[in-house]
């Protein structure tokens, strides 16, 4: 009788552990991972071809940069933008036509000219500049609209979460023990983490010019396209004058390569901070608890010089507010601190975000307050402050860092600034995109002659351009059943064009048309034909050719 109950218990037992591995087993025709815009609407596009989908957000808040405060859209051509890209820029519009959307401003005060502004295409119902908060509802709305499964704040086990099996990926199971089964995989990460841990091939950095033919690719220390280097001789020294005193804050002691010759450096990062002058939606600038004035003594030294660009880049978007960018030689971009960053674990990952953070939460505390700034600069950054109602769960700081570039997969095709610029056609489009060929700055330096300047610094405006269907599949021996629309396969120049949200989304729902054509087929994504996802793909409104 005894052994009968303990061979019952062992039963027991074994039905619970089936039952909970099951429970934490989950399948779907199409597996998106990331929360980008680019995975919404991937997700969205499967969803409405009949075929099942869930997306694995490593995020809680879904749209990356264009619901993190990315609010002043870079659109280059906007007659090719289509598809759900457009739809999504369609609700945007829909939102502020709301006498209730306006709160902190009159909507006849936001562009002066209502449909007249470079905001809003009234004509077509679309509206390209907005909230944080806004764009992550538009995003959400399209996820409920599709009844899509979203697995929220789960990250990807990178070192053993993947398992493959005859050059494709079987499942792939997050951090929190939970497995993800598919036909098909769509990494739309910026930092390409699936496409990385599948064993997929990638670059990082700037290649040499030398590699694809390109002459805006590698070090381009005699290039300043944008007003966004010293304009003026400003010394580096922690003594001025004095080379053995030390270098100041943020300032590299390494020399850059030869012009054209490629590294493994990555253009800066920065937070597109929501900041707004209205008093009863403000939060004043605090400084971080790690401030150290030091840190912007370059800046100080760049005011003394005469220097009064600081509010160049602080764009207006509805509501009394700005999306504000980078600009001029020493400003929100922390130049040089991202190198590790597309590499590292995730703890290293978060340190290097918090840094990022500290850095610029201390500039403006630091512009506002510090006796160093014009007084002009100074009051003038006072009256601003953090929007008390954009991301209210985080402090009022943007939920992603601005990652510009990590990883980039080197897959069937590589898009590189020939095709970009036109030189190169482009015959199996599955998108297009147009915005000016742009690079942040990579490093700060000395100079010969012994001051700071920048390097980096690519602004090449380009044509409406198509974007080649193999540049976001990998190479068909590595992986069969993934596609890649956001770290896709380009090289450093290249992505200074493609890396602009309405191109993410426009690829992330080429990306699920492939899929989902794919899995019809019954055949690998990376054997899908062009001459059957084109028409899929102008029957859903992309814009192929312009």
């Amino acid at each position: 009788m005894r052994n009968l109950v303990k061979l019952y218990l062992f039963i027991i037992v074994l039905i619970s552990v089936f039952n909970s591995c099951k429970r934490n087993i989950f399948r779907a025709d199409v597996i998106v991972y990331g929360g980008t815009s680019s995975a919404v609407s991937a997700a969205v596009q499967v969803s409405r071809m009949g075929k099942s989908v869930i997306i694995v957000s490593p995020d809680k808040h879904l749209g990356g940069l264009s619901s993190s405060g990315l609010g002043f859209t870079d659109t280059g051509n906007k007659a090719v933008v289509g598809g759900i890209a457009r739809e999504f820029y369609g609700l945007i519009y829909n939102h502020y036509q709301q006498d209730s959307a306006w709160i902190w401003q009159n909507k006849s005060e936001y562009g002066g000219r209502g449909q007249g502004t470079p905001a809003v295409d009234g004509e077509k119902r679309t509206q390209w500049i907005f909230e944080p908060h806004v764009a992550e509802d538009a995003f959400e709305t399209l996820i409920k609209d599709s009844n899509i499964e979203v697995q929220r704040n789960e990250w990807l086990d990178r070192e053993s979460g993947v398992v493959m099996q005859d050059g494709k990926i079987v499942s792939i199971r997050c951090l929190s023990g939970k497995v993800f089964e598919a036909e098909v995989y769509i990494d739309a990460t910026y930092e390409g983490d699936l496409m990385a841990a599948s064993g997929v091939d990638y670059s990082i950095g700037r290649e040499s010019n030398d590699v694809y033919g390109e002459s805006h690719n590698g070090v381009q220390s005699m290039r300043h396209d944008h007003p966004h280097y010293f304009l003026s001789h400003v010394d580096p020294y922690l003594i001025p004058g004095d080379s053995t005193s030390g270098l100041l804050y943020g300032i590299s002691k390494e020399k850059p390569g030869p012009d054209g010759s490629g590294d493994k450096k990555i253009q800066a990062y920065n937070f597109r901070l929501c900041l707004t002058m209205v008093d009863s939606n403000k939060l004043p600038f605090y400084a971080p608890d790690d401030y150290d004035p030091m840190r912007y003594e370059l800046l100080a030294r760049y005011f003394q010089n005469g220097w009064n660009e600081v509010f160049n880049k602080f764009d207006p978007i509805p509501n009394a507010k700005t999306d504000v960018n980078n600009h001029g030689a020493f400003s929100s971009d922390m130049i040089g601190a991202n190198y590790e960053y597309p590499e590292a674990s995730y703890e290293r990952r978060k340190e290097i975000v918090e840094m990022h953070k500290s850095y610029q939460a201390g500039l403006y505390y630091f512009i506002a307050t510090d006796s160093r700034v014009p007084e002009n600069i100074r009051a003038e950054m006072g009256k601003w402050g953090y929007a008390l109602d954009e991301f209210a769960d985080n402090n009022n700081w943007p939920y992603n860092i601005y990652v510009r570039e990590a990883r980039r997969m080197v897959g069937q095709k590589v898009m590189t600034e020939n095709e970009v610029s036109g030189a190169k056609d482009v015959e199996e489009s599955v998108g297009m995109g147009s915005y000016t060929l742009d690079s942040h700055n990579v490093q700060r330096y000395v100079t010969s002659d012994g001051y700071v300047q920048n390097e980096g610094d690519i602004g090449l405006p380009v044509a409406p351009y198509r974007i080649e269907m193999k540049s976001i599949l990998p190479k068909s021996d590595q992986c069969s059943n993934l596609v890649v629309p956001v770290a896709m396969s380009c090289s450093h120049a290249a992505f200074g064009s493609i890396r602009m949200e309405p191109v993410f989304m426009i690829l992330g729902q080429s990306a699920a048309i492939m899929s989902v054509c794919a899995i019809n087929q019954d055949i690998q994504v990376s054997d899908v034909k062009y001459s059957d996802v084109r028409p899929l793909l102008l029957n859903y409104g992309q814009v192929l050719e312009y």
